[in-house]
């Protein structure tokens, strides 16, 4: 009896959520069935008890506070509580996951949810034309867990080069022979053969696994690689140059977030606190030493402070990272000066250097027969039951992201294993819903998707993106003032240097050529002709004409990176060193993806997971090997001169 009541207390409060988190129109009517069916038959998975503590009585003071419980937030957590004399607190400005952020293949319906910051850069002519206001969308994950609640799953590590490029621009221990342990170490490979892989680890706290599901064209993907002359690969072993099932961060056929591989299994540890809905606002800093000894954030509409004896550590992304330094007083003093904030530390590199992957979306490729995944057709009862009970089936799709292709183009050099474009190769399209939610997470304008996509709605087509993996184009992140709550000016860049826009059109056109294979020509597969719009005053297919194409529908990968550079105090950009200790404040770091010089080539998930894993050994080997006691000081004295009106968190 005790069960059921159970079961139905959560199927209650899942559809409750769902329903407030993403609405509950005519794409999701199986919603409360499949939400009911997955509570009865996987309900220990689904007990809130299995959650992350919500910390509400926080202590005064920590050994180690850390900001922001994502990627790599959540794996430091985990990491610096295994020792058992440090207390940690973990401060995440959003709260729990859900049930359906659980659900892979509904992971664009968290984008432009609760769950999500909701960050928009400013509007550009160089790229996103066909989106609102020209206006990029960045989905940035405001939940435990960050972006890995909301990301397609894609375990991606890079090339060995991007690391060895790292440790050659003066950032010592981060050539690939030294990172590759921490990516195994994370790691639990599903998969028996790439299991017993020397570059795959089994055991980690992260399950990396196959999906369970594929549909046709899957298979067809990767023969059409092998097609054009390439070989099937383990895209994150020996050899990156060539095509492979993706592999994904999933458990069961569910998501895999970095909350629940490193947070639910030690939520239990009495020296780890999670202060979720606690937003950071400022780094406290000792104006004299210039050592960083406390944060203040908002919770429950309040100001609080909680100290750190030893470090305070930003973990916050690549758009909250540099903006809680340049609030406290870190970053280019003229800039500083005009948002009203006062200086600290003159360190002109915070926010600069912002990279990201992007795509030229919207390649879209008609079929003859019924391979694809369309909503309406997979999207039903029999599938959340097959979902539910078994852990397989079309719900287990990434969003059709199903095989991968990594290739150097005729820009690269060819004779070498450093690709400069991946295909990331979708059996689904933007039309694959009937223009609902893909269209509105990815900020396409009614008249943009009427005029081009909407003829292919509920038809059977795939997609290829192609994605530059080096982007030379570099942005930035700046204060617009000193209030913490307003979001930053956010200014992207894309395609401003000529080489990203040569490379991503020899992509388009590599792209066109992957649709015309045999192995995609027996399923009827032709490229979707039509002008795009913004673009009918061109001559169709010329390089003038892809060039505009590439201009229109420009996608993020959401790889937003770099803007807190890790480089040598030589370095005039860099802003931590190859500790990734911030230059010119003691006990203070970043370790997020911001700290990348340069963005790794494949989807960053992976990579800033093991920047945690690293970063957390780099703090361990500091404090335990007993170089670094210092007296211990009654921090309380700081609170009062650099925190006007803040309280210390009590209740």
């Amino acid at each position: 009896m005790v069960a059921v009541t159970g079961v139905v207390t959560v199927v209650g409060a899942a559809i409750k959520a769902a329903t407030g988190l993403v609405g509950v129109g005519k794409t999701l009517w199986f919603l409360p069935t499949f939400l009911a069916a997955l509570a009865y038959y996987n309900y220990d998975l689904f007990d809130p008890e299995q959650r992350p503590i919500n910390q509400r009585v926080l202590r005064e003071e920590y050994d180690f506070i850390i900001v922001g419980g994502g990627s790599a937030g959540a794996v430091l957590a985990n990491r610096l509580s295994e020792v058992p004399h440090w207390n940690i607190l973990l401060l995440e400005a959003g709260g729990h996951e859900t049930e359906i952020s659980d659900v892979p293949v509904l992971s664009l319906y968290l984008h432009k949810s609760k769950l999500d910051w909701k960050y928009r850069p400013q509007a550009q002519d160089t790229a996103c034309q066909a989106m609102i206001d020209k206006r990029c969308c960045w989905t940035k994950g405001k939940v435990i867990g960050g972006s890995s609640v909301l990301n397609t799953m894609l375990y991606i590590r890079g090339n060995r080069r991007d690391y060895d490029q790292w440790a050659s621009m003066g950032n010592y221990g981060w050539s690939f022979d030294e990172v590759l342990p921490y990516f195994k170490k994370s790691e639990d490979q599903r998969n028996p053969y790439l299991a017993k892989s020397p570059y795959h680890g089994v055991g980690g706290y992260l399950t990396v696994q196959d999906n369970p599901y594929n549909t046709p064209l899957g298979v067809a993907f990767v023969q059409a690689g092998e097609e054009l002359g390439y070989d099937i690969t383990d895209v994150n072993g020996a050899q990156q140059t060539g095509y492979a099932f993706y592999q994904y961060t999933m458990r069961r056929g569910q998501r895999c977030s970095t909350a629940k591989a490193f947070l639910r299994p030690v939520r239990l540890r009495k020296n780890l606190h999670i202060a979720l809905w606690a937003h950071a606002t400022k780094i406290l800093i000792e104006p004299t030493t210039k050592r960083a000894y406390g944060v203040e954030f908002i919770r429950d509409g309040a100001k609080r402070v909680a100290l750190a004896r030893r470090e305070v550590i930003l973990s916050a992304g690549a758009v909250a990272s540099p903006q809680l330094l340049l609030l406290s007083g870190i970053g280019d003093a003229e800039h500083l000066q005009e948002v009203g904030v006062p200086l600290v530390h003159h360190l002109p590199g915070v926010g600069q250097n912002l990279q990201d992957h992007i795509s030229a979306a919207g390649l879209t490729f008609q079929v003859d027969y019924p391979v694809s995944l369309v909503q309406n057709r997979l999207v039903n009862i029999n599938s959340a039951l097959r979902y539910a009970i078994l852990g397989d089936g079309p719900l287990t799709s990434s969003v059709g992201l199903e095989a991968v292709g990594f290739f150097t183009t005729k820009y690269g050099n060819q004779s070498d294993d450093w690709p400069d474009m991946e295909f990331m190769l979708v059996s689904t399209s933007a039309t694959t819903d009937g223009g609902t939610q893909i269209k509105k997470a990815h900020g396409l304008t009614d008249a943009f998707y009427n005029d081009y996509f909407a003829p292919l709605n509920g038809k059977d087509v795939f997609s290829v993106w192609p994605m530059i993996l080096r982007p030379k184009s570099r942005g930035y992140i700046k204060l617009r003032s000193n209030d913490p709550l307003r979001y930053p000016l956010m200014v992207h860049n894309y395609l401003t240097h000529p080489d990203d826009v040569r490379v991503m059109r020899e992509g388009v056109k590599q792209a066109i050529a992957f649709g015309e294979t045999a192995a995609l020509k027996r399923f009827g597969s032709r490229f979707w002709r039509k002008p795009a719009p913004g673009c009918k005053h061109l001559q169709v297919y010329t390089d003038e004409y892809w060039e505009c194409y590439i201009r229109q529908y420009t996608l993020t990968i959401y790889h937003l990176s770099g803007t807190c550079k890790m480089g040598p105090a030589s370095d005039p950009a860099a802003v931590v060193d190859p500790e990734l200790r911030v230059h010119g404040i003691k006990g203070l770091r970043v370790i997020d993806a911001s700290i990348m010089p340069r963005v790794t080539s494949g989807n960053i998930n992976a990579p800033t997971i093991m920047i945690g894993e690293k970063g957390s050994d780099l703090i361990k080997a500091l404090w335990r090997n007993g170089r670094r006691r210092r007296r211990r000081r009654d921090l309380r004295s700081f609170s009062t001169h650099a925190c006007d009106n803040c309280t210390v968190y009590e209740i």
